[in-house]
């Protein structure tokens, strides 16, 4: 086990793709002193950035743990592409987190900035703060979005939070920006509290539960039937009632968005159309 200690305030960003379990790996600490790192235009050793501790207590699982302890706000692309392992964050954490990982768990004591889970392919990552925009969500431009795993955010998230979201769960236990679920594919996507507007715009697949506030339902949803409970995967249902609304229907999409009756009486108009 591995912790690392941050030397200073960071002021500008740093790339640290060699902050990953995978490359850790059956390495000594003074190799991993000498891991490629980069500060702002500036190339340096992750030596020159962090104080690096070894633990000799062996995890039973045998894979390679990494702890942070400190403010990484600035550090980008902890855990890109990692494939196993356990990465423990105490503090806030930058941009990328997790991007494009395809196995093993993240855990961070703090918020992350935006795309956290970009691209995800598997693994898990848990959040115990609030996150930037494009949770899951893919590059602009790109339209290859999470494709499986869980991501759990206990505190708020921003705008398009699992957009392009092909495969995958991420439960949200705070509020969400607009356009959660923008174009997503299939997979779940559940906010426990209130989800700003836009929820499911352009989805073909896949489903969305507000279990709070939502202003407005796009027009281009179809109210289908009210449901007393929805199952968000296995073992973990919530209960309602919640209208049922499929869309979105300019993409003839069958996507399910699931909004809570209790919490949206402005919402009971469409019952007649029951």
């Amino acid at each position: 086990m591995i912790t690392l200690y941050p030397k200073k305030e960071f002021k500008f960003p740093i790339i640290a793709d060699c902050i990953n379990p995978d490359v850790f790996q059956n390495k000594k600490p003074e190799e991993i002193a000498r891991l490629s790192i980069w500060e702002g235009n500036k190339q340096k050793k992750l030596a020159d950035l962090f104080n690096i501790e070894e633990a000799k207590t062996e995890n039973p699982s045998g894979n390679e743990v990494i702890i942070i302890k400190g403010d990484v706000g600035k550090v980008r692309r902890i855990g890109a592409c990692m494939k196993g392992g356990e990465i423990a964050i105490y503090g806030n954490v930058g941009m990328h987190l997790g991007e494009e990982m395809k196995d093993g768990k993240i855990t961070v004591h703090g918020n992350a900035s935006g795309w956290a889970g970009s691209m995800m392919k598997g693994g898990t990552i848990e959040i115990h703060g609030n996150v930037g925009d494009y949770l899951g969500a893919p590059y602009r431009g790109c339209r290859e979005g999470m494709h499986g795993g869980k991501i759990v955010v206990y505190g708020n998230v921003g705008n398009e939070a699992g957009a392009h979201m092909k495969k995958g769960i991420i439960k949200i236990y705070g509020n969400a920006g607009q356009f959660a679920g923008f174009r997503m594919r299939d997979g779940t996507i559940y906010i426990e509290k209130d989800s700003e507007g836009r929820a499911g715009a352009c989805m073909t697949n896949g489903k969305i539960i507000v279990g709070g506030f939502l202003e407005s339902v796009l027009p281009t949803f179809t109210i289908d039937s009210v449901k007393d409970k929805v199952k968000v995967e296995e073992g973990e249902t919530v209960q309602g009632p919640f209208y049922l609304f499929l869309g979105d229907l300019t993409e003839n999409g069958n996507g399910k968005l699931y909004v809570s009756k209790t919490k949206n009486p402005h919402l009971s108009h469409y019952e007649r159309l029951l």
